[in-house]
């Protein structure tokens, strides 16, 4: 047996089944075994991709993702991919080559673990064969339990060595460990009760975690005790979205009307969050409140800001239902009750029948308004599809699509980076084989990397790619027209994109018209591959989040 047979077998250990790669010099032996084991692997065409593809996997089918880039350069093409998923707190392993460790000279050496650590990313490397399985349990096992990123690195001519060593992997599940439900502490449990009593107009927010944790239920009846107003963070859109007082997400994505409320509300309950500064628009979202945090890890200041005013740290289903049980049965409690001043039937009317954003723009011949083709888009979809939301200009508008599951929604954008949806969307196809996804992205972040189209047909992936473009970056054009300097840098023209995708053998349709739109989901239906709709978008319309940014800019 050769090693990296050994390290196949220790993978596979741990419950790998699927693994997105990119091969070279570093990692192809590994590969072959892990395939010929019985693994799948998806191939893409860029090492960045595949890592990507790894994070929306893992946040889509809630388990570790496994990527696997080369050494020296093939890593390199990771950096943005990697700092992201360490900020997004994305469980994964990226198994990595190193530069053989028996030649005077290498071309692709690299001294990777610096590399890796600047991105936030733990580095683990096996040396000697002896240390095999117990490192690969404790990557696994602390890419679990920290739910964090971790990069493997093996020096490839140790891996084509013969494995003599004794013995079977060790995955991390013959631990026999399971995170703990950890409780609040009185004192604290107490001092929220005691603040929670006195407040007129709360709003609760629940993030991952919450969702995590399963506390939905226990947070719904929590707000109707209270008579609070329900949000939630990006990532956690669509938690409440069956509830009539349900102000859909927290933060710059914020509608007209939530933003009014969270500017009347004199406590934000943060349940299962990390209190971003994006979730608060830099505190600008609810300026006369004080925040309560209840998390595992709580945090006073973030980003830069005090971030919260008061903390209970425990688990959010633990922590939510020792506060309803305590309201229920202790007398000093009880008369915590639904505050009709905050709720009642005018309120419930304007959370679910105002616009989300009533600014009126001028038109432009040919081009559509993105909120007008959002509001029929979300009328001719099915509420079951799986929906990627990527970043950009255009991720505001599509956040607003209504009675949508979080079970049916990702985005990833903790690191502010475009080009990303196109990988992701395949990531979560790999993972909810059952259901359609559906991207949503801009067009000059899905250029970027749209050489993973053909990846999505060379894997028989049928995945319905929507590019809304306004043939420009979007953010951009509207930051340069402000400082009134050149925007022709940011804008590309009109561009073939329907044809691009055809050349990779997807179908493709130019929508110029919301009228088209029920039709051309029939066709998608029918076709047994990927479809793109290359949508033109007035860049004429700014997002209300854009339009306060370019506001600030004009008033300084």
């Amino acid at each position: 047996m050769h090693l990296y047979e050994a390290l196949a077998d220790a993978f596979i250990a741990e419950d790998v089944n699927q693994v997105f790669g990119l091969l070279g010099d570093g990692n192809m032996h590994w590969s072959s075994a892990m395939s010929d084991k019985g693994v799948d692997f998806f191939y893409s065409r860029h090492e960045h991709c595949a890592v990507s593809m790894a994070m929306g996997y893992a946040r889509a089918k809630d388990k570790i993702g496994v990527a696997t880039v080369t050494c020296g350069p093939g890593l390199t093409q990771t950096m943005t991919a990697l700092t992201t998923a360490a900020r997004a707190k994305i469980p994964l392993v990226i198994f990595v080559g190193e530069s053989p460790l028996k030649a005077n000279w290498y071309n692709q050496e690299l001294e990777q673990a610096p590399f890796v650590n600047a991105c936030g990313v733990e580095y683990y490397s096996i040396r000697h064969p002896k240390k095999l399985f117990h490192t690969v349990r404790e990557v696994f096992f602390k890419a679990q339990t920290k739910q964090i990123p971790i990069v493997l690195g093996v020096p490839f001519d140790l891996q084509e060595s013969e494995y003599l060593e004794n013995g079977k992997p060790l995955p991390s599940s013959s631990l026999n460990w399971d995170l703990q439900r950890l409780g609040p502490d009185p004192k604290y449990l107490h001092n929220a009760l005691e603040i929670i009593k006195n407040v007129k107009k709360p709003i609760i927010i629940g993030g991952l975690g919450a969702i995590k944790s399963k506390a939905k239920e226990s947070i719904i009846k929590l707000a109707d005790k209270m008579g609070a107003l329900l949000a939630t963070t990006l990532p956690a859109r669509g938690l409440f979205k069956d509830h009539d007082f349900s102000l859909n997400v927290a933060g710059g994505f914020s509608s007209d009307i939530s933003r009014e409320c969270f500017r009347q509300s004199d406590l934000i309950i943060a349940v299962g969050t990390s209190l971003a500064s994006h979730a608060a628009d830099a505190g600008k979202l609810y300026p006369n409140a004080k925040v309560m945090h209840i998390d595992l890890d709580p945090k006073p200041i973030n980003h830069g800001r005090v971030a919260s005013h008061y903390w209970v740290q425990g688990d959010a289903l633990t922590t939510i239902n020792q506060i309803l049980e305590s309201i229920n049965n202790d007398e000093q409690y009880k008369k915590i009750s639904t505050n009709q001043d905050w709720r009642n039937d005018k309120l419930k009317d304007a959370i679910n029948n105002l616009p989300e954003d009533k600014e009126q723009f001028e038109e432009k011949e040919g081009y559509l308004d993105p909120r007008t083709f959002i509001k029929e888009l979300d009328s001719v979809l099915p509420k079951d599809l799986f929906m990627v939301n990527s970043s950009g200009h255009c991720s505001y508008f599509s956040t607003h699509m209504k009675g949508r599951s979080h079970e049916n929604f990702l985005t990833i954008r903790e690191f502010g980076a475009i080009g990303n949806g196109l990988s992701y969307s395949i990531g979560a196809a790999i993972a909810q084989k059952d259901k359609q996804i559906v991207l949503i992205d801009g067009d000059g972040g899905f250029i970027m990397h749209v050489q993973e189209l053909e990846s999505a047909i060379r894997h028989k992936l049928k995945i319905l790619f929507i590019v809304m473009n306004d043939e420009a970056y979007g953010s951009e054009i509207h930051k340069l027209r402000v400082d009134n300097i050149s925007e022709k840098g940011a804008v590309f023209g009109p561009s073939s994109i329907s044809l691009i995708a055809k050349g990779f053998g997807l179908e493709s349709k130019k929508i110029t018209k919301v009228s088209e739109l029920q039709e051309a989901y029939n066709e998608f239906t029918k076709s047994s591959t990927s479809v793109l709709w290359d949508v033109l978008i007035s860049d004429k319309v700014l997002s209300p989040a854009m339009r306060r940014l370019v506001s600030s800019k004009k008033n300084t």
